[in-house]
């Protein structure tokens, strides 16, 4: 089968043809995972995602640490192939999409039926790939954790990468006035042609002071609940506008830099703090996982959530698709599309 192996650690930007690339070319010999138990469920794969996260692990600056080689990947989607004879739930030609800790940049993927979600009718399959990272991670952290109520401000960082653009879409379903801040005009016009209520250019003048005048424009008092996927010093300047038992999510840090919270003024302002590492939720609670997933697919089958593919690329290309994420260049999610279809391609 075709599959994308990570076989040192290293920068994924290099191109594949170097000598010092650690993803190896596309080989169609890797073997076909065998259906390994009774509920195994073996899935060809059509699309799988990149996130921030893939392309840190074959750095090797994730907090997890998979033994070389490894065939990275997480979410993606697609038709079920073949089933164990103990399989209730789902059964060959099934549309699906899920998650893994490795191995979606690949043709083919086995699971147990447990952790398959079924894509409902009318669903596209990219973008039910793009789905349960992201869009799984800010709904965990927005509705699970800071318990976003309508009515509420939300700030989100970063808003328009992957995580970013699935924060700014949940809180408007949650009713929340939406605060977004990304750099660079073309980021923010997209972002107000999704209904934020205000978007924030970071190149362009003083980002607290313009949110400011925002909320008192708006007679609001302060941001309720923080969405962080970016770091730094960023996160410091925005801890100026929030309100009194505010919510800080800590998703991540874009910026290479770990802010620093200061525990004194958490304690004044009996702000709350997250720390969100999505994935350890299929380890300690992965019901949670489940139903916020199954909510997430029922919201995009309603059309309340739009998945925005930045650029999609085939398995080959995958030096390009790290680039986009590493250069920032995305204005929503990466994807590997596999078999052809929609390589190389941009939909925005």
């Amino acid at each position: 089968m075709e599959a994308l192996v990570c076989m040192k650690l290293g920068d994924p930007t290099v191109p594949m043809t170097s000598d010092s690339s650690p993803i190896a070319a596309v080989t169609k010999f890797h073997p076909v995972p065998a259906i390994s138990s009774s509920t195994s469920v073996r899935v060809r794969i059509r699309a799988t995602s990149l996130n921030f996260a893939n392309y840190l692990q074959i750095l090797g600056r994730y907090q997890e640490k998979p033994p070389l080689p490894f065939i990275p990947g997480s979410d993606y989607s697609g038709v079920v192939e073949s089933v164990g004879s103990g399989v209730s739930r789902f059964k060959v030609g099934d549309k699906v999409c899920s998650f893994a800790a490795l191995g979606s940049f690949a043709e083919f993927i086995v699971v147990d039926e447990k952790d398959l979600f079924l894509v409902p009718e009318g669903c596209d399959l990219i973008a039910a790939a793009a789905l349960p990272v992201a869009f799984g991670t800010s709904h965990v952290a927005l509705v699970h954790r800071a318990q976003l109520k309508p009515g509420q401000v939300l700030l989100v960082l970063g808003a328009a990468g992957g995580v970013g653009i699935s924060a700014v879409q949940i809180g408007k379903v949650c009713g929340a006035i939406v605060i977004a801040v990304a750099r660079g005009d073309e980021k923010v016009q997209f972002l107000k042609s999704l209904g934020v209520d205000y978007a924030v250019d970071l190149g362009k003048g003083n980002i607290i002071e313009s949110v400011k005048n925002f909320l008192k424009s708006r007679n609001l008092k302060g941001v309720d609940v923080l969405y962080d996927p970016v770091g730094g010093k960023l996160t410091k300047e925005c801890m100026k506008l929030l309100n009194w038992g505010a919510n800080i999510l800590i998703i991540g840090f874009a910026s290479g830099e770990v802010p620093v919270i200061p525990a004194n003024i958490a304690l004044v302002k009996n702000w709350t703090v997250h720390g969100l590492y999505w994935g350890s939720y299929k380890l300690h609670q992965p019901h949670i996982l489940r139903n916020s997933l199954e909510e997430l697919l029922s919201w995009l089958s309603k059309g309340l959530l739009t998945v925005h593919i930045s650029h999609s690329y085939s398995l080959s290309q995958a030096d390009l698709a790290f680039a986009a994420i590493k250069d920032r260049k995305a204005i929503g999610k990466v994807m590997i599309a596999l078999g052809g279809s929609t390589a190389g391609r941009s939909k925005l």
